[in-house]
């Protein structure tokens, strides 16, 4: 295991997933900064650009205030580690229902969340993305959004036959998820 760590410390600055002895739980024990555990290999996860923390934010604000304000749950930044099967896993965004909340928040969050929110990087490929976001309806996550700052759209994945793309033009919602939760979806780039 020692030396998957030292591997990570001497990785090229690629973003190619390294491939590991270390198991999911050795993963989590270290929590290795900048990295995701998928299937066995660590995942370079994407350094946040200015423009990415400015989308995150654009969201986190408005959904966290309309959250805490009506008592639904709780939203999780992007440094809250959810366990996915076979991954450990960081979503910019997260958000979890009180009724789901575990007992035990002083650890990683052993159920996946209600909605999960990627914001795109300039090196997420549509393949990764897309698998990313699959993975999580895979695991019990009912929403997905995924914001592409470039094309200013938010993918929307409720499972991987009901996929919809929504432009400046149209609003997100919270659906059944987060009830009654809207946002232009323009006010995300400004």
């Amino acid at each position: 295991m020692r030396s998957d760590i030292n591997n990570v410390d001497k990785a090229e600055n690629t973003l190619r997933p390294i491939e590991t002895a270390m198991t999911l739980e050795e993963f989590f024990n270290n929590d290795i900064e900048g990295y995701e555990y998928v299937k066995g290999e660590l995942k370079p996860m994407s350094p946040p650009t200015m423009e990415h923390g400015e989308v995150s934010m654009s969201l986190i604000l408005p959904l966290g205030t309309y959250v805490r304000d009506k008592k639904l749950g709780h939203v999780y930044p992007a440094d809250t580690t959810f366990k996915l099967g076979d991954r450990i896993v960081k979503p910019d965004i997260a958000y979890i229902s009180t009724e789901r909340l575990p007992e035990n928040r002083r650890q990683v969050s052993p159920i996946a969340p209600d909605l999960a929110v990627e914001v795109a990087s300039p090196t997420d490929s549509l393949y990764d993305i897309t698998e990313k976001a699959l993975a999580y309806l895979e695991a019990g996550t009912r929403l997905v959004w995924v914001i592409e700052p470039v094309a200013k759209t938010v993918k929307v994945f409720r499972s991987e036959r009901d996929i919809r793309l929504l432009t400046r033009d149209d609003t997100l919602l919270g659906e059944d998820v987060i009830e009654g939760f809207s946002c232009a979806v323009e006010k995300l780039f400004e």
